[in-house]
């Protein structure tokens, strides 16, 4: 590969192995001295993705200290926010602080910005010992520095919104976009949303309501999460169940969708997917908890005609997207704000 282009993808910052892309790598360099095409962020706050936050907390009884000192030894083991369980990150805002004269992304210092790549990839380094978390929130106020490549996305903050709750939608602004891609293309009538009270759930109902879906079921784990879904207005209807007993989602949900989103951040949710999907329908898993083998031979063992989609992180616009449903759609507020503020 040429050198610039490869240097543009991350690869001179890989320190193992040779030749993997940074998200597959096990250590990146977070050296805060920046080459031509890259950017420094001075780091503000963390956002450490869903799936990964409740695999820590599980992992350490709930002890915030001991899930801060879990997040320090990874950072400070692989220069990056990799859980090692679950392969995920999260993403972070901080604001510029040097640019490198050949950097196509257009920022310039001053700049207050939220990463829209993973934390999986992004070399990151961490001064203050995340000395103001206390490890119970998926917010984390951190100082430090980290980098973004020549292939990397940022968006600026918005001025009209408090940070946290950028960070929080910016941290999901794929599955909205994706959500209302699908059921344009494909022409999704039925949308069925695994977790549909979380921030990525509320946002892909609102998603696939705007861009024309015709009937949305919201599936829900407890009776007060129903509750809250029903008052926020975005479903048609509202079901409970446990996401990973497959038989029990298929009976909450009853006939099959033409679209089914699984936003839920626990393992296991695969298989009760495939079964609320209508055949010739899609599935769409944007869980970083997703076993994506278990989804392939779950369907193929159940004779399930369903097109399954990765859900990327990155669709053109999805920021945008994500910001404009938080600020119009008063449901979607109602059920992110007290996530973000709680």
């Amino acid at each position: 590969m040429d050198p610039t282009a490869a240097r543009a993808l991350g690869l001179h910052r890989v320190l193992e192995p040779a030749g993997a892309l940074p998200q597959a790598a096990l250590r990146l360099d977070p050296d805060p001295a920046i080459g031509p095409d890259e950017v420094r962020i001075a780091v503000e706050r963390l956002n450490l993705d869903a799936a990964s936050f409740r695999q820590l907390s599980e992992a350490c009884d709930g002890d915030g200290d001991a899930v801060r000192s879990a997040v320090l030894e990874i950072v400070g083991a692989r220069g990056k926010m990799q859980n090692p369980v679950t392969g995920s990150g999260g993403m972070l805002l901080g604001t510029v602080d040097a640019v490198g004269p050949e950097s196509p992304l257009g920022l310039a210092p001053g700049d207050r910005v939220a990463t829209l790549v993973s934390l999986t990839l992004t070399p990151l380094r961490i001064t203050d010992g995340l000395a103001r978390w206390d490890g119970r929130s998926e917010q984390v106020p951190a100082e430090g520095t980290a980098i973004l490549f020549g292939r990397s996305i940022a968006a600026r903050l918005p001025d009209d919104l408090p940070d946290a709750v950028s960070l929080a939608v910016l941290d999901v602004c794929g599955a909205p976009a994706a959500t209302a891609r699908v059921v344009e293309r494909f022409g999704a009538r039925s949308v069925v949303v695994l977790g549909a009270a979380g921030k990525s759930g509320c946002l892909s109902l609102a998603a696939a309501r705007r861009a024309g879906a015709g009937s949305l079921t919201g599936l829900v784990r407890t009776e007060a999460e129903a509750v809250a879904l029903s008052a926020a207005g975005l479903a048609d209807r509202m079901v409970v169940a446990d996401a990973t007993d497959p038989l029990a989602v298929a009976d909450a949900v009853g006939t099959p969708a033409d679209l089914t989103v699984v936003c839920v951040d626990a393992p296991g949710a695969e298989h009760g997917a495939i079964l609320a999907t209508a055949d010739g329908g899609t599935v769409v898993f944007f869980s970083m908890a997703t076993s994506f083998a278990q989804a392939a031979l779950g369907a193929e063992g159940v004779a399930a005609d369903v097109t399954m989609l990765v859900g990327n992180g990155y669709t053109p616009g999805h920021a945008a997207l994500a910001l404009d449903l938080y600020r119009t759609v008063p449901g979607v507020r109602a059920l992110i704000d007290p996530r973000v503020h709680g």
